[in-house]
């Protein structure tokens, strides 16, 4: 007669063969859905689209000329772009509140000047007159601040005359003449400060990385985004929006005498007509918009920003290699950033609507 127990033991046995399978097939659907969550992730991100951007242009003008990947090639559009990158650093949080700045430009022309009277002038150290220089644009972005909020006039005509305003005190105090950088800077301060190869790189990298974790990681990032976003909102949290938009003003006019002295440094000139006035300047608004910061405030991205300026050096830098005329790159950069501004306003009734994250 049949052992009861022998077979009771035996069944698991038998159903051992068909055990490893499932396991593999769980394996994989959950491989497969860690990979849609990824992707998924990576494009719900606003950097996404001007990343994959940024790409392709480096693949495209790589395949089209040699000397796209060579390291004088990378140093050119690194030096390029990080100018743009750093002041769109402060152009995006101004932006996100609600605010805009158009004097950065001419405050980046200003600010060497101002290293450059200190020190060959008055007599100043380098260290100190390097301080100054950054003061500068800290307390003409402060004036900025304090016009727009307390006075109430609107960001675009008080930086708009302060851009007038910095602009006739270059021109006037400099003759309309390029300077030399001061020879007390003009040694190891300066390698460090933007005439290295490396610098521009370096301090873009610093700078970025130090301001996508204040956005997006601080009280005063989240502060900002509720000011641009809803400003009787933040205003009934508890949220001083005034010291948020002024603070964000300082940001950017500090921004912006630093980029001012990496290009001084980077070639050993100080250009009254920096940037053209208002190359700067466009620059980096355009590059926070193509990165995906929304003018009408509430939402933006400091990585978005950057990558944005590097796809603006990129194209710079490849067209110049590959032949072809500088004009259509106006003709680009002014549909970029229709095209980027229209992606903003849709996405930004997808998410009203609740259709997306």
């Amino acid at each position: 007669m049949p052992d009861i127990g022998d077979d009771l033991r035996e069944q698991p046995a038998a159903a051992d063969p068909a055990g490893p399978p499932a396991p593999e097939g769980g394996a994989a659907r959950g491989g497969g859905g860690v990979l849609r969550r990824v992707r998924d992730e990576f494009l719900r991100r606003r950097e996404a689209s001007v990343l994959v951007v940024a790409l392709a242009l480096g693949a495209y003008f790589a395949s089209a000329s040699e000397a796209f990947l060579t390291r004088d090639n990378m140093v050119n559009i690194t030096q390029a772009a990080a100018p743009g990158a750093i002041v769109a650093c402060g152009i995006v949080l101004l932006l996100v509140s609600g605010e805009i700045d158009l004097s950065v430009g001419v405050v980046a022309a200003l600010a060497p000047f101002m290293m450059h009277y200190a020190i060959d002038f008055w007599g100043v150290p380098a260290v100190p007159a390097i301080l100054l220089a950054l003061l500068t644009g800290t307390l003409i972005g402060l004036g900025n601040g304090l016009v727009t909020v307390v006075l109430k006039v609107p960001s675009f005509v008080t930086t708009l005359g302060t851009f007038y305003l910095v602009t006739g005190i270059v021109l006037t105090t400099s003759g309309a003449y390029p300077a030399e950088v001061p020879a007390p800077v003009d040694n190891a301060i300066g390698q460090w400060l933007g005439a290295a190869s490396w610098a521009h790189l370096g301090w873009a990298l610093v700078i970025v990385a130090f301001f996508h974790v204040l956005f997006t990681r601080t009280r005063w990032g989240l502060h900002t985004i509720a000011v641009g976003g809803n400003l009787l909102g933040a205003q009934e949290a508890g949220v001083r929006t005034g010291r948020i938009k002024i603070g964000n003003f300082m940001i950017a006019g500090t921004l912006g005498a630093f980029a001012g002295l990496m290009e001084a440094f980077r070639v050993h000139t100080i250009d009254p007509n920096l940037g053209g006035g208002t190359g700067l300047m466009f620059t980096a608004v355009s590059a926070a918009v193509i990165g995906g910061t929304a003018l009408a405030g509430g939402s933006g991205t400091i990585v978005g920003g950057a990558l944005g300026a590097l796809v603006l050096a990129e194209l710079q830098d490849g067209f110049n290699l590959i032949g072809i005329s500088a004009n259509p790159y106006f003709v680009i950069l002014g549909g970029a950033i229709l095209l980027a501004m229209i992606a903003n306003v849709y996405l930004s009734r997808l998410r009203r609507a609740g259709r997306t994250r």
